[in-house]
């Protein structure tokens, strides 16, 4: 693995970078007044317009779309270094279309789902969400309870799923359902796109979470879908959907070291300025060393991110890699954003500052896409077995 970025990352990186500063970190103040009166943690529509046409004038959209959907195609390692610029502002903001339930789509679609779903998606005209967990199924979706039941040339879903971001805005939802119990998740779990209009798949109420953010609970009562609504093939559901989970833990990583710079940076231009008992606080040891120590992590993590990207690249399988970056990454980011807070003292605290909504945003990455105690178990079985 060559270690260096390809000039033509190198480029897009620092492209990325002046969007953030230029675009996206104007609107933090914004963004935490929305946080702490309570109110959704999001652009408005009015705010997002005139950033669109921004990434369409600079051609970052589509980034990892294949170039046959009109895509750029850049590659997974190029995606992780602007995933790591884009975390580097509270505001928060994806190109379109976020990438894990394109790479689900991609690797599933018939013909006809192609065309209907994954070419309007892919040009980032319409939004997704995906349904998986369930109140008594997070981390084990051998847990999940909800039914789809073919009944003459229908099937039908019915069950509750939860946790669910972008429900209001989709398009449509990938939903995973049982299909065949006594399977479960080998070979008995299969996915279906619901349109979001389908009478029998309704919002039963939003759930707000840590750090402004909305989801979804979603009850599926008597809902209909044909045959062409499965996605990929009867039972074989939970490969796509771990490959989809896999696309996400890895731009998590990517997040983890954006927001660690920013924190980290913060410390540092905290430490230069702040003076107590006639010291700067960067000529105490104990804030050298939290210096020292993030750089290092920061440093680490990066290079696992990339060196994970560049074997999906060759086509190899990081699932293993995925894992250890989700817990590597997010306890990473979890310790430099929480130490940059405590050199801040009561401003670190403060709601009209970002460290605190960073605090809560990274919280939550040791829970979304499978908590960290579940991936230290994938790792260590996969060793112990000798694999």
């Amino acid at each position: 693995m060559d270690f260096n970025l390809a000039e033509e990352h190198r480029i897009l990186q620092d492209m990325v970078a002046k969007f953030v500063a230029n675009e996206l970190m104007p609107h933090e103040n914004a963004i935490l007044e929305r946080e702490a009166t309570g109110q959704v943690v999001a652009l408005t529509p009015d705010e997002v317009a005139p950033i669109h046409a921004k990434c369409k004038e600079l051609g970052l959209w589509g980034l990892d779309v294949p170039e046959a959907l009109g895509g750029a195609d850049i590659g997974a390692v190029a995606k992780m270094c602007v995933g790591e610029e884009l975390a580097y502002t509270i505001t928060p903001f994806t190109f379109p279309p976020d990438s894990p339930n394109l790479h689900m789509l991609m690797a599933t679609v018939n013909e006809d789902q192609r065309k209907r779903y994954l070419e309007p998606y892919a040009r980032g005209e319409t939004v997704s969400a995906i349904a998986i967990s369930e109140p008594g199924a997070g981390a084990d979706p051998s847990g999940m309870k909800t039914r789809a039941e073919k009944r003459g040339d229908k099937w039908v879903i019915n069950g509750q799923k939860i946790w669910i971001s972008r429900m209001h805005e989709s398009a449509f939802t990938i939903v995973m359902a049982v299909t065949d119990p006594e399977k479960g998740s080998r070979g008995g779990i299969t996915a279906f796109l619901v349109d979001q209009d389908n009478p029998g798949m309704r919002v039963a109420r939003d759930i707000p979470i840590l750090g402004g953010q909305r989801t979804a609970e979603v009850l599926f009562e008597d809902c209909e879908v044909g045959e062409e609504q499965v996605l990929g093939e009867i039972g074989n559901g939970f490969g796509p959907m771990q490959l989809r989970l896999t696309v996400r833990r890895l731009e998590i990583g990517a997040w983890s070291v954006g927001i660690a710079r920013r924190a980290l940076d913060m410390l540092i231009e905290h430490a230069n300025n702040r003076v107590t008992f006639g010291e700067k606080l960067a000529d105490r040891q104990a804030i050298q060393w939290w210096v020292a120590d993030a750089a290092t992590k920061i440093h680490a993590t990066r290079l696992m991110v990339q060196q994970a990207a560049w074997k999906v690249e060759q086509g190899q399988d990081v699932r293993i890699e995925a894992s250890m970056i989700k817990v590597f990454a997010t306890e990473m980011v979890k310790e430099v954003v929480d130490r940059a807070m405590q050199a801040h003292g009561a401003m670190g605290l403060a709601c009209e500052f970002p460290l605190q909504y960073m605090y809560k945003r990274v919280r939550a990455f040791q829970i979304f896409e499978g908590p960290t105690e579940v991936h230290r178990w994938v790792v260590a079985r996969r060793l112990l077995a000798g694999r």
